[in-house]
């Protein structure tokens, strides 16, 4: 969300904006001192990896879409929860005097159908929507930010995915949130997914390496969005759908696009609010909230009186 005077803008970036994720906690704020064209950077995630992140490219003379997208990559592996390349989400941009909106959420695929979560009686298969390869649509984080690397990056695209791959090889210290939180879903995803083989031992504490994902992620950083959306990724991905009768193909995952959208735009007292168009339904809420509150202020001001 930006709210903008006519000689005043000011940008908030989180990784939320990234993609769909539950709310971050703890936050961890890194503010980083740039070069004189650039004097400042505050930056806000999840977790102390992508923060890092963030200020390491900010440091290597990258802009915020460039640290907006390489703090992406790093969540994919220490906070899937909060950003991973298996899901979607939204990213505003306010860059060089322009406002941009990508909209790269998931997509269904094209086998999909409005009775797939339904059984035989046409009740509703429990968790069927939400566990499963029938839960999962086409995923959009990859095409997302390589569409505003190639729009407004300034930075090598492998330059920006080095810290996660580092990260994934190298290891991370699992927090509780991820070691003691998620695990006690395994009982949900059993017999549904592979979750337990890769995270059942996973401890609060402990380094955890991820080799598979870091050798994804160096094809991605190397061969672009097209090795995720049409490389080796892709028919990974497809025969994994395949063995667990989900419905993503080799052609749901070529014609998937990310959409530049307008964004939302409002105003609010002395400020021009920009947000969230749909699909997101955020931005709507947030401007209907803020004048809902001018409001009720207006109106208990009037009654005490």
């Amino acid at each position: 969300m930006q709210f903008r005077r006519p000689a005043l803008s000011l940008l908030l970036i989180s990784s939320c904006i990234l993609a769909a994720c539950s709310p971050p906690e703890p936050q961890t704020t890194v503010v980083v001192a740039q070069p004189e064209t650039q004097r400042a950077a505050a930056v806000a995630m999840p977790d102390k990896y992508s923060a890092r992140v963030s200020e390491e490219i900010l440091r290597a003379g990258g802009n915020a879409v460039d640290a907006g997208i390489a703090a992406g990559f790093a969540l994919a592996v220490s906070f899937p929860e909060a950003g991973n390349i298996g899901g979607g989400g939204f990213m505003l941009i306010r860059m060089n005097g322009e406002d941009a909106f990508i909209d790269y959420r998931e997509k269904a695929p094209g086998a999909a159908d409005r009775d797939m979560y339904l059984d035989e009686n046409g009740d509703v298969i429990k968790r069927a929507s939400l566990v499963g390869h029938l839960s999962v649509g086409v995923p959009g984080s990859v095409a997302g930010f390589w569409a505003a690397h190639k729009r407004y990056g300034t930075l090598p695209w492998s330059q920006l995915l080095a810290p996660a791959i580092r990260i994934a090889e190298e290891g991370f210290e699992v927090p509780e949130k991820l070691g003691g939180g998620m695990l006690s879903r395994l009982e949900m995803y059993a017999g549904k997914t592979n979750f337990a083989d890769y995270f059942g031992d996973m401890h609060t504490g402990e380094l955890l390496k991820q080799p598979e994902l870091a050798a994804t992620l160096k094809r991605i950083a190397e061969n672009g969005a097209d090795e995720f959306y049409k490389g080796k990724t892709a028919a990974l991905i497809v025969a994994e759908m395949e063995r667990g009768n989900g419905l993503i193909t080799m052609e749901d995952l070529a014609t998937y696009e990310a959409i530049w959208r307008e964004p939302l735009r409002a105003n609010w007292r002395e400020f021009e609010v920009l947000s969230a168009p749909l699909p997101s339904s955020g931005g709507f809420a947030l401007i209907q909230l803020l004048k809902i509150r001018d409001y009720i202020d207006h109106h208990f001001l009037f009654h005490s009186r």
